[in-house]
């Protein structure tokens, strides 16, 4: 799947630069690369335009853009405008790539995305995950990430990073998986299973999903809270346009809110969390199904075809998912909430219950609810973006890298 060029979005949280005139430089090279990325191809001249600096600054600063590898030139504008036509700027086809990884409970992906926002490689590999040891999982990885990378080399590329996508509780290292319940996975480091030649973050799968919607949806709001479905649920809170981590970096667990304190027990430690009514497993259980390979076709399949257990399933799991969003819903007042995740595919089953329960259960007026049209590769292309962001952030700390 071919992500859409970057929009002018503000950053995540990145580095705080100096106010000195090494860090003024820095932010001068990150303004160009992205109004480059956002509005590009531009001459010199409407960089500084935009930008508000001199067209001598901005020539300076594009020369070292292009020594870098991360700008190049076109050729003249096209023609029409008064006086000579400048040379058009584009950031770099070539050059840094962010290599994007996801850990599932039943796969495994990696991707690479260059500067212009386009999957350049990609590799997935359908694994049953759950209680295995994060060593095979990782090695396995690992061989899809070298996969992905020669790929991306022989085009021209090379990782300026790494970022992996896991269904859990991420520490505020960036690199510790603290405790995955669906996996089975506790206090694991992945710095020290996966390649050492890469720049490494790892984070919640809904904290990259919701990412990706910030940076690639369409009319994405920039407070909004995103929900990622699959066999579990996560979800990350957006605010002004940058994610809430809450203070050990564990925002979001939806999943684990409980509907029904009095319900099954979930793999948490608690018992009627909205995973045990709304996750793809409970859903396919209540339908009276038993689990596959494409779960989530298999019930969208069953639902077409008018199969009334199936519907009634789905409609019980919009209604928890419901219950679950108000109390998100009225606590922060969200402009909105975007339905992604592999789950976003039984939207036209899901939302009907699910707005009617938030509608009859918020204090406010009714909270709009939308489906991600990024769906299940949320979470590969907001990690593999996140790199790509942070070399549009900082470009300078790339070019001492070449």
């Amino acid at each position: 799947m071919s992500a859409p060029p970057h929009k002018a979005r503000p950053a995540g949280p990145g580095r705080v630069l100096p106010d000195t005139q090494q860090g003024m430089r820095r932010r001068n090279l990150s303004r160009v690369m992205h109004t480059v990325g956002a509005e590009g191809p531009l001459s010199r001249a409407a960089v500084a335009s935009r930008i508000g600096l001199t067209r001598a600054a901005v020539s300076t600063l594009v020369d070292e853009l292009i020594r870098s590898g991360l700008l190049e030139e076109l050729g003249p504008e096209r023609p029409g405008r008064v006086g000579r036509p400048g040379s058009a700027l584009a950031v770099s086809g070539n050059g840094p790539a962010g290599i994007g990884a996801e850990v599932g409970v039943d796969h495994l992906a990696v991707c690479a995305v260059d500067l212009r926002g386009r999957v350049r490689a990609r590799a997935v590999r359908h694994v049953p995950n759950r209680d295995r040891s994060p060593e095979p999982v990782l090695g396995e990885l690992t061989e899809l990430i070298h996969r992905v990378v020669a790929e991306a080399e022989h085009e021209g590329l090379w990782p300026a990073g790494l970022a992996v996508a896991v269904p859990g509780l991420v520490a505020r290292d960036a690199r510790t998986v603290v405790r995955a319940p669906n996996l089975g996975w506790q206090d694991t480091d992945l710095g020290d299973l996966l390649p050492a030649r890469f720049p490494l973050t790892v984070a919640n799968e809904a904290n990259f999903g919701a990412l990706a919607e910030l940076w690639l949806g369409e009319g994405t709001p920039r407070d909004f809270l995103h929900v990622s479905a699959e066999i579990g649920i996560g979800a990350a809170v957006v605010v002004d346009g940058r994610l809430l981590h809450g203070n050990r970096g564990f925002a979001g667990e939806l999943g684990h809110v409980p509907v029904r304190p009095d319900g099954p027990a979930c793999a948490c430690g608690g018992r009627g969390c909205l995973e045990q009514y709304a996750g793809e497993e409970a859903v396919l259980r209540a339908a009276g199904l038993e689990p596959g390979e494409d779960r989530v076709g298999l019930l969208a399949g069953r639902a077409e075809q008018g199969d009334a257990d199936v519907r009634r399933a789905l409609h019980d799991a919009g209604t928890a998912l419901g219950i679950a969003l108000t109390g998100a819903v009225n606590l922060l007042d969200p402009e909105g909430v975007v339905l992604g995740g592999a789950l976003s595919g039984l939207a036209p089953w899901l939302l009907p219950s699910l707005r009617s329960e938030l509608a009859r259960r918020t204090a406010g007026p009714a909270c709009p609810v939308s489906v991600s049209a990024l769906g299940p590769e949320g979470p590969l292309l907001g990690a593999a973006h996140s790199v790509v962001r942070g070399v549009l952030d900082d470009p300078a700390a790339v070019a001492e890298r070449v």
